[in-house]
């Protein structure tokens, strides 16, 4: 962990392999923020939860949480508002599961979302909702509180890479093996409660093996896309 501008370490954490056999890789995948932690996903299944001080580089491993039997995929936050139906964190694994957390003095589980024999590749939380992907090309919306699924799109054709979310404005960002980037535009009916999902545009990225998708401001007005062995980075913009 770095200063801001990256000129000084200010903190380093060796992971523990454990019981690990010598073929099975030891690795961390998956970073977010909850309030003053990093929650870091790891190779075992276990989320590393740091917390960090207001000053100094006094940073401690407060807590390892164990509720993954495979591989940490991904994990995403959001500032928790006082409602009922805003989970703090999701993390993501290589079976499917989802897990939805909140932050404290401990973290606490509250919901678990199983998984149907795919990956999920990536998650975003946005007012509540959960948005994964997974890697049969699906994404699933389901509420964090409860995890209800509330929609299910086929939205590529390969394995979902990287998901984003625009939060001003509620766009979603798929990107896929298939080599295409589409944004969905997601709101909630203000008579069901229900998440409604809208798409607004795709794009191709020809010859490139997409790996990587990110908005480039929280309007979502534009977004780059790399991909895997490219030492460039594609931006998209609205005209």
């Amino acid at each position: 962990m770095y200063e801001s501008d990256g000129s000084v370490m200010v903190y380093w954490h060796a992971l523990d392999s454990g019981d690990a056999s010598p073929v099975q890789a030891v690795f961390a995948r998956g970073i977010a923020s909850s309030g003053h932690f990093i929650c870091v996903g790891t190779w075992s299944g276990r989320v590393l939860v740091f917390d960090i001080p207001a000053k100094g580089p006094n940073i401690v491993l407060s807590e390892e949480l164990a509720a993954h039997p495979t591989s940490v995929t991904d994990i995403a936050s959001e500032p928790a508002q006082g409602q009922d139906c805003v989970a703090d964190m999701v993390t993501a694994d290589d079976s499917g599961l989802l897990c939805i957390w909140r932050s404290g003095p401990e973290f606490k589980l509250s919901t678990q979302i199983p998984g149907f024999g795919v990956p999920c590749t990536s998650v975003q939380l946005w007012q509540g909702t959960i948005a994964a992907g997974y890697g049969n090309g699906q994404v699933r919306l389901y509420e964090a509180s409860t995890g209800t699924l509330h929609i299910q799109i086929n939205a590529h054709a390969r394995a979902i890479c990287a998901l984003d979310l625009a939060p001003d404005v509620g766009k979603l960002l798929t990107a896929a093996e298939d080599t295409f980037v589409h944004i969905w535009k997601l709101s909630r009916s203000s008579e069901s409660g229900y998440i409604e999902v809208e798409h607004c545009h795709g794009e191709c990225v020809p010859d490139i093996q997409v790996c990587g998708a990110r908005f480039c401001d929280p309007s979502g007005n534009s977004f780059a896309v790399t991909g895997y062995d490219l030492a460039e980075i594609l931006r998209f913009s609205s005209m």
